[in-house]
């Protein structure tokens, strides 16, 4: 069996708080919509509404990383062979997940999980926390997938979720505070390896526990363990949980957390191994809401074959909407999909609580859907079928969306990437991007960026109008993780080397 490309479930591996605490009873300054401080600006976006948008300025369009020919290179540093979590720049360091590929301690020998720190001004390393694998690598803890975690930072804390599915807090000076063991203390059964990057909201950390399914016969191990948790950030010690979906969890759970305050409630809404949409009430997890983000007629087979798909993205936030994308394991292959833009802010008339669309009608000014939270749906077949290329609108995807100025970028597995109405869903324009990609785009400074599987990063201008092809620049290994902005340089993981770019 080929070795399934879980860091690919990473790259929504998005994060990292940004300040400290406003109140004992409010949100962290990472649930505001505001500017965080300069220099600590984290993957997807900055804030728990994991949208894809930066406010950094000055960040270089072109670049060079050729030796004898580069060209706005910072800097440049040696991770592992696989680094597929992070980059979070916060208090003047770099945090990012990696393998032990590359030892930083000669004594430290073998496949570990480790957490590297650098400098953010010069890329020197500084210290790193190293994991043990799992008793049973290839089922819980994929060989050399190292810690997939993105860490949120608040303060002089880091969370994240390591190899060995241990929700970890550590300082930011690389000491553990606290670790809860989820295997262990809650029965949880990872799925290839636990990839979930925490997300803070006033004292909680919320994780997806990476839950899922025995993969010799497709049942779910152990439905009664949570697939959803709420931490005490203080303790470690568990807040509340939710084993939604139980045995109904296709086959894992990857995706990450996304928070927003809808009429002075903050909900945490959670992407669901059955492709459910499930949101709760921040403190208490009570459930408000669910969303089903597949049609009712399609059917989920192993390795790609149905049209049924689950949720990897991380669900973003803008405007009071939420959007998100359905998609599989990329090695399932290419296949249709769809996109969804749902009012969060929608109560359900129902005691199920389930705001989806009514009979597979899609359409939101339909009388059925009257009680449903659907605002627009962008995917399924094309009608009439075309005589040749693919047959459908939207394809499976691994990606967040960004969305910015009434404009929706999303890009999907098999290439293309599309910017839509942020109000409507339809489409401006769609550009075949020519190869794969997993990576979700970045908005910043006039500048949309997107990573591909060949290796490249594609820099589009951002507006509604697509004018000629995108600059291509090589990176020499595939960018499954989206760049990084923050004080004024772009981060570019190829999950061998970590590249500070900045304009010389």
């Amino acid at each position: 069996m080929a070795a399934p490309r879980v860091r690919l479930l990473t790259w929504l591996a998005p994060v990292a708080a940004l300040a400290a605490l406003l109140s004992a009873c409010q949100p962290t300054a990472q649930s505001q919509e505001k500017t965080p401080p300069k220099g600590a600006w984290p993957l997807f976006g900055g804030t728990v509404y994991r949208n894809m948008v930066s406010p950094e300025k000055n960040i270089p369009g072109e670049w060079n990383i050729e030796d004898g020919k580069e060209k706005n290179i910072k800097w440049k540093v040696e991770m592992g062979n696989h680094a597929y979590g992070g980059p979070v720049v916060s208090g003047g360091k770099v945090f990012v997940g990696t393998n032990n590929a590359n030892p930083r301690d000669p004594k430290v020998k073998g496949d570990k999980g480790v957490l590297m720190c650098f400098d953010e001004a010069k890329g020197t390393f500084l210290w790193q926390l190293v994991f043990d694998k799992l008793p049973n690598p290839e089922v819980n803890d994929w060989p050399q997938q190292g810690v997939v975690s993105t860490p949120a930072v608040e303060g002089e804390k880091l969370y994240f979720v390591n190899n060995r599915a241990e929700v970890v807090c550590a300082g930011t000076d690389g000491k553990i505070v606290w670790k809860l063991d989820m295997i262990k203390d809650l029965k949880v059964y990872p799925t290839y390896v636990a990839t979930s990057s925490p997300l803070i909201v006033g004292d909680l950390v919320y994780v997806v526990t990476a839950n899922g399914v025995d993969l010799q016969n497709n049942t779910v191990v152990s439905p009664k363990a949570p697939s959803f948790l709420a931490v005490n950030k203080n303790t470690g010690k568990v807040a509340w949980q939710s084993n939604l979906p139980g045995d109904k969890i296709l086959c894992g759970q990857w995706g990450n957390p996304v928070a927003a305050e809808v009429g002075g409630k903050w909900q945490v809404i959670f992407p669901g191994g059955d492709g459910w949409l499930y949101s709760f009430e921040a403190k208490t997890g009570e459930l408000l809401w669910k969303f089903d983000t597949n049609p009712k007629k399609a059917v989920y087979k192993p390795a790609g074959r149905g049209d049924k798909n689950y949720l990897i993205a991380t669900p973003v936030v803008a405007d009071g909407k939420l959007y998100v994308g359905v998609g599989l394991n990329p090695e399932d292959g290419p296949g249709m999909g769809h996109f969804w833009c749902v009012d969060i802010a929608k109560v359900p008339a129902n005691k199920e609580k389930d705001l989806s669309p009514v009979d597979d009608d899609f359409d939101p000014k339909a009388a059925k859907n009257k009680d449903s939270g659907l605002v627009w749906h962008y995917g399924g077949p094309i009608v009439p079928k075309p005589q040749k290329g693919r047959d459908y609108v939207f394809g499976r995807t691994l990606a967040s969306a960004a969305v910015v100025d009434g404009i929706v970028y999303i890009s999907e597995l098999d290439g293309f990437l599309h910017c839509l109405d942020a109000a409507t869903g339809k489409p401006h324009w769609v550009d075949d991007m020519k190869d794969s990609t997993w990576c979700s785009p970045l908005v910043v400074d006039g500048k949309v960026f997107v990573g591909t599987e060949a290796g490249d990063v594609l820099v589009y201008p951002h507006g509604k109008v697509l004018n000629g092809k995108p600059k291509k620049i090589p990176m020499e290994g595939p960018v499954n993780v989206p760049p990084v902005a923050a004080g004024g340089v772009l981060y570019v993981n190829n999950g061998r080397m970590l590249y500070a770019i900045a304009n010389k």
